[in-house]
């Protein structure tokens, strides 16, 4: 008790009560503020470890330490002394314990018991550091200039995915927006964004008027605006002060200057009219698919400016896409394969880092047959590049699954969904790829949200039930399907029917098909390529690989595509995996061996007791 009242009399509780509220104070206005200078994790870690270790040294300055008349004296009794030091070793010893005991626990452990205030700051940091650039309105009131605001829009949405740490909704989500009469708050949430971009841009007589607003999504609040009259032959200046001054609102960092520019789709030239033909053909693209238009719209900007990298590999990619999906004499395709060669080379000439040159070579080699581990090393080279670009994750994550890796396309997918959350059309492949790994109660979720995004999936609702073994489920889906694949579905869904005298009349009504005995169907509608699945479903690798053959030997454009693209992730077939057959026909269109895709067959998938029971 003497002990106890010594304490008091010399304010030790007082001063320890005192220092641990105001250092934990001091941590807390750390943490909120060194994130701003993105400082490392450690620094937040050294101030604690500081304070900690200022602790017993602060109790035993008061209790030696009494201020009198005459000054600070020293003041320390023999046996309250000694008692005094081996508190303060005990405080010190726990105050060292309190601070390293994270690096000496379980992993598990370590991140269940070291949530600081610096950390929950930062981890708010980051969910604040996300933006949509929705799409500038043309003011112009010319349709023909759609193009242009467009592609101000697409370029904003470009140069602020190079700011460190900020997270940037891809352009075909953002656009699905447009006109939108929702609140910001509902914007922000269909999104999953914090901040909204948008604005209004104007051309006219050489000037370029545009306004821009940065707004807080979950209240509609402007953190900045401006509006910006510029000469035309300044475009590209103008882009970036707007994206800097966005940045700098976020407390954003641009990557590295040299990276960026390597990522840059603006002519380096600066050759405005290039850059329009550019634009122009990016939107044909996208409106249109990769057809004639777009082509055109590529070759005139690489004319124009011979030295536009980002122009040369989209019109490799045009090329390709004519090849693989509108050329059905053999020629033709072949000669288009050529010149998408040279656009390709040339560009990765002009910029050897540039990510979307990457996933153009990949996709002119796999339409080419190339080995498909060079196939592969561009891919990845191309994500290494450009990890948010959604035309690399979709073009990519379709390249690793054709060729059975499908850990890293289902990754891909899953990183594509978060920066283009409303393109319905991304759900269901990500579905069957999650299905091919065996993942139903994933991929259902996901056809779920297309579902809601009035992206009906009939065929990928009938392989999840197939997949699971519901007979009814399959057969009640297939009945509702409509138009010349009903008969199909029905013979697919009869084969996981315990009638066999049903799958067998299935079967038939379908081979009887007059359309199908004159050849007339489309490669992304194949009938020969169901009926391959039907009979690999019934065990007749024989009868499998005469209609897989026969889906590879069609003259129609697109069908050595389809069968490369879907073949090692398809349960159905992969039942053939280890056929001597089915191995050989992998061979001849350019799939590795069957054996090496990370896919699962039908059997394999019913096998896991997660999927073991029917979702009716």
């Amino acid at each position: 008790m003497a002990f106890l009242s010594e304490l008091r009399r010399r304010k030790v509780f007082q001063v320890a009560i005192g220092y641990l509220a105001v250092a934990w104070l001091l941590v807390q206005v750390t943490a909120t503020i060194l994130p701003a200078f993105d400082l490392p994790v450690w620094a937040l870690r050294l101030v604690v470890l500081l304070f900690a270790l200022g602790f017993p040294i602060a109790v035993l300055m008061a209790w030696a330490l009494e201020l009198t008349p005459e000054g600070v004296k020293l003041d320390v009794s023999t046996s309250g002394g000694k008692r005094m030091l081996a508190i303060t070793a005990a405080l010190a010893v726990i105050a060292l314990g309190w601070f390293f005991r994270g690096h000496l626990l379980p992993p598990r452990q370590h991140v269940a018991l070291a949530a600081t205030a610096g950390a929950a700051s930062a981890r708010m940091m980051a969910e604040e550091r996300s933006i949509a650039v929705l799409p500038l309105v043309n003011a112009s009131k010319d349709p023909e200039q759609q193009f242009f605001s467009d592609g101000l829009s697409e370029n904003l949405i470009d140069t602020l995915s190079r700011f460190d740490g900020l997270k940037v909704i891809g352009r075909t989500s953002s656009f699905q927006l447009r006109d939108s009469k929702d609140d910001s708050a509902t914007i922000g949430h269909k999104l999953d964004v914090s901040y909204l971009l948008s604005g209004s841009v104007q051309r006219a007589a050489g000037i370029v008027r545009i306004s821009a607003s940065l707004i807080k999504a979950a209240d509609g609040s402007t953190l900045w605006a401006q509006h910006y009259d510029r000469p035309y032959k300044n475009l590209f200046a103008l882009q970036d002060e707007i994206a800097q001054a966005v940045a700098n609102a976020l407390q954003v960092k641009l990557l590295s200057p040299e990276a960026a520019a390597e990522q840059d789709d603006r002519p380096p030239s600066g050759n405005i009219e290039a850059y329009n033909a550019y634009l122009q053909g990016l939107k044909v693209e996208r409106d249109d698919g990769f057809g004639y238009k777009a082509n055109q719209a590529f070759a005139k900007a690489v004319q124009l400016d011979p030295g536009y990298a980002a122009a040369w590999a989209h019109l490799s990619g045009t090329w390709t896409g004519l090849a693989q999906y509108w050329d059905d004499d053999p020629e033709a395709a072949r000669e288009h394969l050529r010149k998408a060669g040279l656009a390709v080379d040339k560009a990765l000439q002009l910029a050897p880092e540039l990510g979307i040159a990457h996933v153009d070579r990949a996709w002119f080699l796999a339409a080419g047959g190339s080995d498909y581990r060079e196939v592969l090393a561009e891919c990845r080279r191309s994500v290494q590049l450009t990890p948010d670009s959604g035309m690399v994750l979709f073009g990519c994550s379709w390249l690793l699954a054709r060729y059975g890796q499908l850990g890293e396309a289902i990754g891909l997918r899953e990183r594509l969904l978060s920066v283009e959350p409303l393109v319905a059309d991304n759900y269901p492949p990500h579905a069957e790829m999650l299905m091919a790994a065996g993942r139903l109660d994933e991929a259902e979720k996901l056809l779920s949200i297309a579902d809601g995004l009035s992206r009906p999936s009939p065929y990928e609702h009938l392989v999840a039930a197939m997949l699971r073994g519901d007979a009814n489920a399959a057969m009640r889906i297939a009945t509702q399907a409509s138009g010349d694949q009903r008969d199909l579905y029905i013979a697919l869904a009869a084969q996981v029917e315990p009638d066999r005298a049903a799958a067998d009349a299935a079967l038939t009504t379908v081979l009887q098909d007059k359309a199908l005995a004159a050849g007339g169907e489309t490669p992304w509608r194949s009938r020969s390529y169901r009926i391959a699945q039907i009979y690999a479903l019934r065990g007749d690798a024989g009868n499998a690989m005469q209609w897989l053959e026969r889906t590879r030997a069609k003259p129609k454009r697109g069908s050595i595509t389809l069968l490369r693209q879907q073949l090692l992730y398809d349960p159905f077939l992969l039942r053939l995996r280890d056929d001597p057959r089915f191995i050989a026909f992998c061979k001849k269109i350019g799939l590795p061996p069957p054996s090496e895709s990370e896919a699962l067959s039908i059997d394999q998938i019913r096998a896991l007791p997660s999927n073991r029971q029917p979702r009716s």
